[in-house]
């Protein structure tokens, strides 16, 4: 197993945290320097800053949060409002991709970093489902506008083709949109091009996951039935 990958899957840190120990000279195999690459072998002594660290943990945390407005997702923890503060979890987790500060809904946490790129890699078109609230009468003509994708000029960017349609709860200024891309503010740029302000952004669904009775603030461990249908047949929890 490469040496990153073993320090990340005890829980203290990322991956990538990880590389950047082992440059900084802070990780030793066996009494030596470590360098990026390096393989662990089962009983092979690793240690960060002379502290011994275990085996990776056998079961990996996987959970939901329903995320306020106001929270940011991020792992620094100097960021006030940062979402591992806000959820204090014993274990060391962090985002699975994100969402805005001004936004809510669901978004996933885990101690698996094998899982975020799989989940996130654009080119496996996994669906996320937001319904959005915005300023004035949502028309036909916006509606399939949106949905044959948007030219986002300060990105540079056509959005994907996408699935719009109105939201039966507020069907004169709401609407759903199911996306299989995360550009940066990707749904408040597509509706500034039409002369909409979001109001309100709240993320439903991911993938196979649906936020459902979740109450905002709140968070639950993923299920093994939600697993199944989330994890690469790969990996396991």
């Amino acid at each position: 197993m490469r040496l990153n990958k073993f320090i990340s899957e005890t829980g203290i840190c990322s991956r990538r945290e990880a590389d950047s120990w082992i440059e900084r000279g802070r990780v030793s195999v066996n009494g030596k320097r470590a360098e990026l690459g390096t393989q662990v072998d089962e009983g092979d002594e690793v240690r960060v800053d002379g502290k011994r660290i275990g085996a990776r943990q056998k079961q990996h945390v996987y959970i939901a949060l329903n995320k306020p407005v106001g929270v940011t997702c991020t792992t620094e923890r100097h960021i006030d409002g940062n979402i591992i503060d806000f959820i204090q979890h014993p274990e060391r987790i962090f985002p699975i991709g994100r969402l805005d500060k001004e936004s809510e809904g669901l978004i996933l946490l885990t101690s698996n970093g094998d899982i975020v790129n799989e989940i996130l890699r654009s080119e496996n078109n996994h669906e996320k489902e937001y319904i959005v609230t915005v300023d004035k009468p949502v028309t036909d003509a916006f509606i399939e506008s949106m949905s044959r994708g948007v030219r986002l000029p300060e990105l540079n960017v056509t959005t994907k083709r996408c699935k719009v349609a109105r939201y039966e709860g507020r069907p004169d200024r709401a609407f759903r949109i199911v996306l299989t891309q995360g550009l940066n503010r990707q749904i408040r740029r597509m509706c500034e091009v039409f002369g909409y302000d979001v109001r309100r952004l709240q993320r439903v669904r991911i993938i196979n996951l649906k936020l459902g009775a979740l109450k905002i603030g709140r968070w639950r461990d993923l299920t093994a039935d939600e697993l199944r249908g989330l994890l690469p047949q790969r990996n396991s929890w």
